[in-house]
């Protein structure tokens, strides 16, 4: 039996362009210049208050917290709009409906979104009942801390050891390799292959259905 943990922005879907409309908004409306998409993208995988805090360059407090809060707003507004998009990326549908139909298989999510912000994109996706354990930032500590995954394997009832993290951010691959789960790197999202190797990726798929060698049922002696 084994535990894949997925990242959400980046993995599962391409946010990137929605969560940098909230980011600039937010950073305008409190007199900061607007962070480049390329900024943005580096802190994807981030909580929202740690992210706003490393762009700035300095710690949280009480007006990266109330940014934070700007920042949900202009979320829930973008949301909303008509022309809204927030696609899964090529491939991932079918991945998941592979493995859920598994049954050596226990599907996670580790995010630095809210409970709110994912389980609107599952929702959206057809995912609400396709997930066993979620891990949220409000939840958790922010990647790349372990507790997401340790929370997760403990839910499960799934050792680290058999446990995925699959990810396109160099925090998933430092939280695997803190909880002592393997890091699996996605080349699709929002960090090069290189940045994912250093920080402890032990693989890198270039589409979601090079995860299945990783995954390979377990054959039994004399099976």
């Amino acid at each position: 039996m084994k535990l894949v943990l997925f990242d959400c922005d980046g993995t599962l879907v391409d946010s990137a362009g929605f969560i940098h409309d909230c980011m600039r908004l937010s950073f305008v409306d409190y007199g900061y210049p607007e962070p480049s998409m390329a900024e943005t993208k580096s802190i994807i995988g981030l909580t929202l208050d740690k992210a706003i805090a490393h762009l700035l360059g300095r710690e949280v407090d009480v007006e990266i917290t109330a940014m934070t809060a700007r920042y949900k707003q202009h979320f829930s507004a973008l949301r909303a709009a008509a022309d809204f998009h927030e696609p899964a990326y090529d491939g991932i549908l079918d991945l998941i409906g592979d493995l859920k139909a598994r049954d050596d298989i226990i599907l996670g999510v580790v995010t630095g979104k809210s409970r709110r912000g994912l389980g609107a994109v599952l929702s959206s996706h057809g995912f609400e009942q396709t997930f066993f354990t979620l891990r949220t930032a409000d939840d958790c500590p922010s990647k790349p801390h372990p507790a997401m995954v340790l929370e997760c394997c403990g839910e499960a009832g799934i050792e680290p050891a058999d446990t995925i993290v699959v990810g396109d951010a160099v925090f998933d691959m430092q939280m695997a390799k803190s909880a002592g789960a393997t890091g699996i790197g996605v080349s699709w999202g929002y960090s090069s292959p290189t940045a994912l190797r250093a920080a402890g990726a032990q693989a890198i798929i270039d589409a979601p259905a090079g995860l299945l060698v990783h995954v390979q049922p377990t054959v039994l002696a004399g099976e």
